[in-house]
């Protein structure tokens, strides 16, 4: 028996149907149960926004928001989000109007090669929505799970405090802003 006759008798994976809202559209899919979010947003319907970094839960290049909630969408199943409703950084902007934390991210130079800005983005509107940050010292911890190689964390927390409208020196005003070079 060669090669060929054995491929051809090797049952496919099995697959699950599913059913997930992408950036308010209804999709439907066939997926196999290794299949994670991610690479469903990536490969199969091309939405390469959303960053496949470290591929660990460890950068957050990855985030997305399901049903409000920013997940590292490297560590979940696309099986599991069965029903869910997921925006990406492809949902953000309303039609060419920019969110407004995108304008911040704009406005402070808060992106610098620009790789983890999608994450960094929908992790930001994640921590908004959750209600926990009240200073920036805050948001500095609850972002902590981004990481920005290119060490842009001044301008990205001072673009997530002015869209909360924090005043970035409501924590410490002796502390020194030093763009690009301090993190976190």
């Amino acid at each position: 028996m060669d090669a060929h006759t054995n491929a051809a008798r090797t049952p496919a994976a099995a697959t699950y149907p599913i059913s997930i809202r992408i950036n308010g559209e209804q999709r439907q899919f066939e997926v196999e149960a290794w299949v994670t979010l991610l690479d469903l947003l990536r490969e199969r319907l091309s939405m390469t926004g959303t960053k496949k970094g470290c591929d660990h839960g460890q950068c957050g290049a990855c985030t997305v928001l399901v049903g409000g909630k920013r997940i590292n969408s490297c560590l979940t199943l696309a099986v599991m989000q069965n029903g869910k409703d997921i925006v990406t950084v492809e949902g953000l902007a309303d039609g060419d109007r920019l969110h407004p934390l995108q304008q911040a991210f704009i406005d402070h130079d808060a992106f610098q090669c620009g790789y983890c800005t999608p994450g960094q983005l929908c992790s930001a509107i994640g921590l908004m929505k959750e209600g926990e940050a009240r200073t920036v010292a805050e948001v500095r911890e609850l972002m902590s799970g981004n990481v920005c190689r290119c060490g842009a964390y001044p301008q990205i927390v001072a673009a997530v405090t002015q869209v909360m409208g924090l005043a970035e020196h409501k924590d410490n005003p002796d502390r020194p802003y030093i763009p690009g070079t301090v993190p976190a």
